[in-house]
């Protein structure tokens, strides 16, 4: 047995390799649990193929991801207690083309269950868009379930939304955790105090012209919005992809390859790098190595991190009990 794994067996320390890890949502969630808890998290691996959240990731946790998984020796990842993958969820989601296991992202799920089968670590946790739970009929999922089943952990699973672990956006995300013998793991209680719009926006007077809607634009939505409800708060205005306009007092869920205008602060501006990151959870610690189109990606395709906390800081627990 390795010295880390000696002294995770201790309890001081907790050991976790972090895929499709993106900017490192869950590698934050971990340690800010961990902490919690009087322990420390330690990455042993961690891997993206996105040379921009590689940059981003390296940044700000002194790790450079591994790029394609797909070509990693299963013998180059260290042994861990914990699996963390947020797999790409492009293949599954409601606004691409839910391929599912016919799209080459949707396969990327077994080099989880490759690494699984042979490092076999005390748990897991994975993260993707609840469409997955009715994805061709349920079936995409059955057999996600199933084949975890048969590497030997037992799996639930649970649809979890952002707008209830305190942020506000309405991210709606399930969540697959598994565990190689008996636990006792209870889902976290979704009773958090919501952080407002006025917590997570910038000061208007700081924002520049570049991220000011055109006139025709913000004209556009005002038509749209006329006779609606209108609220004494800073809202955020949706359009879906039916034209439909929502003003909110929180976002609806941000998605990295949507219009540039979808989500508009008061029907006028895009959200900044800043607010992005701060409404997926991220503290403004946290540092922006990247321009606007790159951080929007990397913002919509990451984790609503005070949500991953909860979860992983109940599989800490449980693993502690077992």
């Amino acid at each position: 047995m390795s010295e880390v794994n000696s002294e995770n067996r201790a309890g001081s320390a907790l050991s976790f390799v972090d895929l499709f890890c993106g900017i490192g949502g869950f590698h934050l969630a971990a340690t800010m649990a961990c902490q919690d808890r009087g322990k420390t998290a330690q990455c042993v691996f961690a891997s993206d193929i996105d040379p921009d959240s590689q940059k981003a990731y390296a940044t700000n946790f002194g790790i450079i991801p591994r790029g394609d998984i797909t070509q990693v020796d299963v013998s180059d990842i260290p042994e861990h207690d914990i699996l963390f993958g947020g797999f790409p969820c492009q293949a599954f989601s409601i606004c691409g083309d839910r391929k599912g296991f016919e799209d080459a992202r949707g396969t990327l799920f077994f080099e989880i269950a490759r690494i699984l089968s042979v490092r076999r670590p005390a748990a897991f946790v994975l993260e993707n868009v609840k469409q997955l739970r009715g994805h061709d009929g349920g079936k995409t999922l059955s057999v996600i379930l199933r084949s975890l089943n048969s590497i030997g952990y037992t799996v639930d699973w649970r649809i979890l939304n952002a707008l209830d672990f305190g942020l506000p956006q309405k991210r709606e995300r399930i969540f697959i955790v598994g565990f190689r013998e008996p636990h006792d793991f209870v889902w976290p209680a979704g009773d958090f105090p919501r952080k407002t719009l006025l917590e997570i926006l910038e000061c208007e007077e700081d924002i520049s012209d570049f991220y000011r809607a055109s006139p025709k634009i913000r004209q556009s939505r005002l038509q749209k919005r006329e006779g609606k409800k209108e609220w004494d708060e800073p809202t955020i205005w949706h359009e879906n992809k039916g034209g439909n306009i929502s003003a909110l007092p929180y976002s609806c869920a941000m998605r990295a390859g949507a219009s540039y205008n979808y989500l508009l602060v008061n029907g006028e501006r895009r959200l900044t790098e800043r607010e992005m990151l701060r409404l997926q959870g991220f503290p403004d610690e946290f540092k922006v190595v990247c321009g606007y189109h790159a951080t929007r990606k990397q913002a919509g395709n990451s984790v609503a991190v005070s949500c991953v906390k909860a979860v992983v800081g109940s599989v800490i627990d449980a693993l502690a009990k077992g």
